[in-house]
């Protein structure tokens, strides 16, 4: 009994949430009182009102961090971040609208975490995030292989992710979660600083461009119920936000060069700083590496540059350039058996793949009034990708001859415009609405055939062969256009809840225009004789009018607890361009049906004390005609007399995921109150139960079955631990057992289909600050685990595509500044 007396009198004044006030005094740059601002204090969903010698006073709040965003006629406005309790009369500066006094900000204490959510109301964003399942991973909070961006690291914390992990240079990313497929990410909407860099948002949503970490302020993910602000996606939003430059000074060098294991190297170098009114920052990153497996070699550059210009309080100016190029080999994929018995084998020599990416972005803010903020975004991208090989199944031997060529080209323009306004509801309450339109317009061609390079050769060589007749296998011009009008609004109702209602409207058009070859070949004793060789031209379009609803609700019982929920409907547009692929390990239907169906979430958030965050959640998604593999047959096209196992791809059905996701964030030095801010022993726990199925499906051989692609168990765990000028890691990835098609297909032959064993892999970093030296040290997949996550149906396949074994990488990084 004496013990549960001491755990009670050790818990009460959390329990109780030990009470206090917000008090303070807006003053402008000349010590002037400011009567009558409005001060808003966001976890409250309370207003009140500076008196006339421009004191204001919030009473009964927890300790804990709050945003207050001030508004006063004439002024700029101000969203602060404050940790209470506060012992003092804050003292706040508003500065004049068109002034150039600087910018005064109170921080909240952010701790070691290296997850937070996105605000209810984000000005300076001008996003909404109130009632959303929302996640920023704070970039100089990660532990790992950050020259690699190695997505099982990076995004450890992050509930419910399904990672491909064949793509040991880093430079994709392949996530999905809920059951959507994680090939490069497409069922997000890609964006790096709220600009899309997807091959085509609508045409070919998969992006072949990610930013490196170390270029990185955060990253911004909003899960299922992003369709209204965003785009139709059942995954959501994925923001890349670069750094924008370092304003404590005019010239800051910052440099990393690590080097490991397999002959990876990776030199990045950045260049950030303020002058007057412009603001920089510039980064290179070169990477380079043999690869784990033969055959797996890669070069990488990737540049960028952000120029933002403060033209004058109200109106401001950025001009990004972002520039990737690689080249990469592609070793091929395994059969089941080739994978036990080694898994570090390749059996293609032949295959390559190239990437060039321009990206150009114009972003324009301006404050019309104190209240109300207009947002013009402007971008366009070029680039094109190229993939060179042999596409025969695994279980054939490459004999030479011809490889097989594909090229695709992406010219992209969009416009976004956006606004924001504050307005009062009553005499205690507030609301935002935030609405805006957007105008895409994209252009993809493609085209396959046969390669050149001698014909024979092996040398990366993207030219095709000059065909017979002049004919391709296809030539395809797939033009898009897309019109979108959205509108969401955050009511404050005050006793800690408030609702924000959404509507979003989409006219999409997509087109194809261009043929596909028609050839029968038979065979003869000098070899084959051409039958018939012709192009078959076509145009299809396709236009949809589509209106998506969606609505969050949030509760904060106490100040640093929220309960929230919201369900969003989705929406996906089929791929004209997927349809003419030549595969001979895959057929895809041609009449393939568009997505729908919705997201709905139920969760419970918050932080206890100083030391411990937590968010759960259940979730609910719904498709109708989702599209998915399933496992069939066919006569071999160059031998009728022989039955070819193939992947078909289709509209399966109807069907649903039901999942549980939680996060657990323990900072276990935190409990101690001596203990310095720049130490602590930060436990996490990553945990998500999945159960995916189809309800409704005409095919006999998915009816009933598992949901492909959706691992039944995703746990991460870890500890980092921070010191001084010491950091460590270890962290622990399992991902359970689940299927790559709708039939549920244990093996099949060439291993493009099967079961995906489940796997758990271990990983540990270790890095010292000296001044201005850090040195690192990292080891991931720590035992040396054989595993794979992903079996291909094409490049960079096909078949099994192993993950790296255990790699060791050491770096130097240095920052060098003028101020």
């Amino acid at each position: 009994m004496r013990l549960y007396g001491y755990l009670f009198f050790f818990l009460l004044p959390v329990l109780a949430g030990a009470q206090s006030a917000l008090q303070g005094q807006l003053t402008d740059s000349l010590g002037q009182a400011i009567a009558g601002a409005e001060l808003f204090l966001v976890q409250k969903t309370t207003l009140t009102k500076s008196d006339a010698q421009g004191f204001f006073r919030f009473d009964s709040l927890a300790a804990g961090p709050y945003q207050l965003d001030v508004y006063a006629e004439g002024f700029q406005g101000r969203s602060l971040v404050l940790q209470l309790p506060i012992d003092t009369v804050l003292q706040v500066i508003l500065q004049p609208l068109g002034g150039q006094g600087p910018t005064v900000y109170v921080q909240a204490e952010e701790g070691n975490y290296g997850l937070q959510q996105f605000r209810a109301v984000d000005w300076d964003k001008m996003l909404i995030g109130a009632a959303k399942k929302s996640s920023i991973i704070k970039a100089s909070k990660l532990q790992g292989n950050l020259a690699a961006n190695n997505s099982r690291q990076v995004y450890a914390k992050i509930a419910g992710l399904n990672i491909w992990e064949n793509d040991n240079s880093g430079i994709q990313l392949n996530i999905g979660g809920r059951g959507l497929s994680p090939n490069r990410s497409s069922n997000f909407n890609t964006r790096q600083n709220g600009y899309d860099i997807s091959a085509d948002a609508l045409g070919y949503p998969e992006s072949y461009y990610t930013p490196p970490v170390l270029a990185l302020e955060g990253i911004e993910l909003i899960r299922g119920a992003a369709s209204l602000q965003y785009g139709t996606q059942f995954g959501g939003l994925l923001n890349f936000r670069m750094k924008r430059g370092n304003k404590d000074y005019k010239l800051l060098w910052t440099g990393q060069q690590t080097g490991g294991s397999f002959g990876f190297y990776s030199s990045f170098n950045s260049l950030e700083g303020q002058k007057g009114k412009l603001r920089y920052y510039a980064f290179h990153q070169y990477k380079r590496g043999d690869g784990w497996r033969p055959n797996s070699a890669f070069e990488q550059h990737t540049a960028y540059l952000g120029l933002h210009y403060q033209w004058t309080e109200k109106l401001s100016l950025s001009l990004e350039q972002t520039y990737m190029s690689y080249l990469a080999q592609q070793p091929g994929g395994l059969t089941d058996l080739e994978f036990r018995q080694n898994p570090r084998q390749a059996k293609r020599p032949r295959n390559w793949f190239r990437v060039d990416w321009a990206i150009t972005a114009l972003d324009i803010n301006y404050r019309l009034a104190k209240n109300t903020k207009l947002n013009f975004r402007q971008f366009a991208l070029f680039a094109g990708r190229q993939s060179l090989g042999n596409l025969e199944a695994i279980n054939r031997v490459d004999y030479g001859g011809p490889r097989q060529l594909i090229k695709g080209q992406y010219q992209n323009f969009g416009q976004e415009s956006r606004i924001m306004h504050r307005y009062k509801i009553g005499a205690k309450k507030m609301g935002v609405l935030l609405g805006g339109v957007r105008l895409y317009k994209g252009f993809t061609t493609q085209a396959q055939g046969l390669a050149n390079a001698d014909s024979t050769g092996s040398r990366a060589d993207f030219t095709f062969l000059e065909p017979a007749k002049g004919i391709l296998n296809s030539d395809y011009n797939f033009p898009s256009f897309n019109f979108a009008a959205f509108a969401e609004n955050f009511f404050s109702l005050g006793k800690g809840w408030s609702i924000t209602p959404g509507l979003r409207y989409e006219y999409i058009q997509t087109q194809a225009d261009g043929y596909y070859q028609d050839l029968l070949v038979q065979p003869s004793a000098e070899g084959a004789d051409t039958l018939r060789n012709e192009a078959i031209y076509e145009q299809r379009g396709r236009n949809r009018s589509v209106f998506l609803l969606g609505i969050g609700l949030s509760y904060r019982p106490k100040d640093q607890l929220e309960i929230y929920s919201n369900i969003s409907q989705n929406y996906r547009a089929i791929n004209f361009n997927d349809l003419r692929l030549v595969n001979p390990n895959q057929v895809i239907d041609p009449d393939l049906q568009d997505e729908s169906g919705f997201n709905a979430d139920l969760g419970f958030r918050g932080r206890w004390g100083r030391h411990l965050r937590f968010d759960f959640s259940l979730f609910y998604l719904a498709y109708q005609d989702r599209i998915g593999n399933i496992s069939t047959s066919r006569s071999d096209p160059e031998n009728p007399d022989l039955i070819q196992l193939i992947s078909y791809r289709s509209n399966i059905g109807n069907a649903r995921v039901l999942g549980l996701e939680s996060l657990i964030e323990w900072d276990i030095l935190r409990l101690f109150k001596s203990i310095k801010e720049d130490k602590g022993l930060l436990f996490f726990n990553n945990f998500s139960i999945l159960d995916g199925r189809y309800t409704k499906t005409a095919n006999t051989f998915a009816q009933g079955k598992l949901l492909e692609l959706v691992p039944p168990i995703s746990w991460r765990l870890g500890l980092q631990a921070y010191l001084g000028n010491y950091k460590a890691s270890l962290q622990y990835a399992y991902t359970g057992s689940h299927f790559s098609d709708a039939s549920n297909a244990e093996l099949v032959a060439n291993a493009v289909l099967g079961r995906i064993p489940a796997y758990g892999v271990w990983d540990a970093s270790f890095s010292y600050q000296y001044k201005a030296l850090r040195l690192g040290l990292n080891v991931n997949n720590l035992l040396n685990k054989a595993y794979f996550s992903r079996r291909a149906s094409a490049y960079p396949g096909p078949g099994i595509l192993p993950a790296e074994g255990r790699s060791i990488q050491l770096s130097l990084g240095w920052q060098l500044g003028l101020k």
